[in-house]
């Protein structure tokens, strides 16, 4: 059996009596395109900074490629790449001279190639100074630091924050290329259309615990339904009286419409009482079920 690239146990971290993260487990394999979604404060960053080795975890441990991300962060750090949710660099610095000074730290010699290639890719001008750039083209120049040295893993934060839609694009077509070479990578965000298109499995984290993982295409698929259904006369969602409904919404023209993670057999034999216009019954959108992982 392969060891994971990032493998998770029982990570915590505390601030005083504030928790961040709780016990978290997560085995990530070779290849893998992960995501990790949830919203802003939910844990994503934090548990990032301890694979990182920003921060020390108050509890569990972490290993990248087989390595306690403590002990061996140097060997870690040169096989991995890292795209932070802020674009900070040397601001007095050019972009050229940044990715060749960062360069450096993975002992790459001749890397003038590399940094060409990916600042082509971007379209980055290598000779402006990081100070005078835009967010989006700051955001650039951590990708090309992320990418610059063809690590094993990417690990990203948020990496699209500043990007046009079309550079976005870009991105993540180098990303499936990189992918295609054996690349793995995990892919932290709140933006959930990007981790439906892009990733094939992800855990959702809330208030600092891992309530589910899953693959994108067996989370859509699994049990949770959209339900429309259009009455001949006023039906009020007070009147679905059975395990599973979820966001019942009365709308225009006797129509309701709600979530359902029920039994479908408790559904028909409401609706078997009444008179219908029209039903659909229908897989929900990843926002979706998203929120719905949220009330629960």
């Amino acid at each position: 059996m392969r060891t994971p690239v990032i493998d998770i146990t029982d990570l915590s971290k505390s601030y005083g009596k504030i928790s961040a993260i709780e016990h978290i487990d997560l085995a990530i394999e070779e290849g893998e395109i992960f995501g990790f979604i949830g919203p802003n404060g939910a844990g994503k960053s934090t548990t990032i900074r301890i694979l990182m080795n920003l921060i020390f975890p108050s509890g569990g441990n972490a290993r990248i490629l087989g390595m306690d991300v403590i002990r061996k962060t140097r060997e870690i750090k040169r096989r991995t790449g890292y795209i932070p949710s802020d674009a900070n660099a040397y601001s007095s610095m050019d972009v050229n001279e940044f990715l060749n000074y960062c360069a450096s730290f993975y002992g790459i010699r001749n890397g003038e190639g590399r940094i060409r290639e990916l600042c082509g890719l971007f379209e980055l001008d290598s000779k402006r100074r990081i100070g005078d750039l835009s967010l989006g083209n700051k955001k650039k120049v951590s990708i090309v630091q992320g990418l610059i040295h063809n690590p094993e893993l990417l690990i990203m934060d948020e990496p699209t924050i500043g990007l046009d839609p079309l550079m976005q694009s870009v991105f993540f077509d180098q990303l499936r290329s990189e992918n295609r070479k054996g690349l793995t990578i995990f892919f932290s965000s709140h933006v959930l259309s990007e981790i439906q298109m892009f990733c094939r499995r992800v855990a959702i984290i809330r208030d600092g615990k891992i309530i589910q993982v899953e693959e994108i295409d067996s989370l859509r698929k699994k049990q949770l339904k959209k339900v429309f259904i259009e009455f001949t006369e006023p039906v009020k969602a007070a009147e679905l009286k059975f395990t599973g409904i979820q966001d019942p919404n009365e709308g225009p023209g006797n129509t309701l419409s709600f979530m359902f993670s029920g039994d479908l057999n408790q559904l028909t034999a409401f609706l078997a009482g009444k008179k219908i216009i029209n039903i659909m019954i229908e897989e929900p959108s990843l926002d979706e079920i998203f929120m719905h992982y949220y009330r629960i």
